[in-house]
């Protein structure tokens, strides 16, 4: 997966929006759920725990824990490279709901 499919698959899910984040790219919802490094090889993700450990499990050379309080709670890195576009939809998913808000996300008036 390049840095652009990932960009396009995160901003794909409801009431998503990037923006600037330290030396990163955040996605989120109502909180982020993403991250995206700036030399765009790799992404930082909100998960569960047990999560994370499926997910580092399934997929060890493209999911692991990162080695920080951070991770502790879940986060976990992804290297775009190791994961095909159809698992990273998946986890985005997971993301993406832990980060979501829990009223459904209306479009705004005009």
């Amino acid at each position: 997966m390049t840095r652009d499919e990932f960009r396009t698959l995160a901003l794909s899910f409801a009431g998503t929006t990037q923006a600037p984040h330290f030396d990163r790219t955040a996605f989120k919802a109502k909180r982020i759920f993403a991250t995206l490094a700036a030399d765009g090889r790799s992404a930082n993700l909100l998960l569960t725990p047990e999560e994370q450990e499926f997910f580092s499990a399934v997929n060890p050379a493209g999911f692991r824990r990162l080695a920080n309080k951070w991770g502790d709670q879940g986060w976990t890195c992804a290297t775009l490279a190791d994961v095909d576009a159809g698992l990273m939809r998946d986890v985005l998913a997971k993301a993406w709901h832990l980060a979501s808000p829990s009223k459904p996300v209306r479009p705004r008036r005009k």
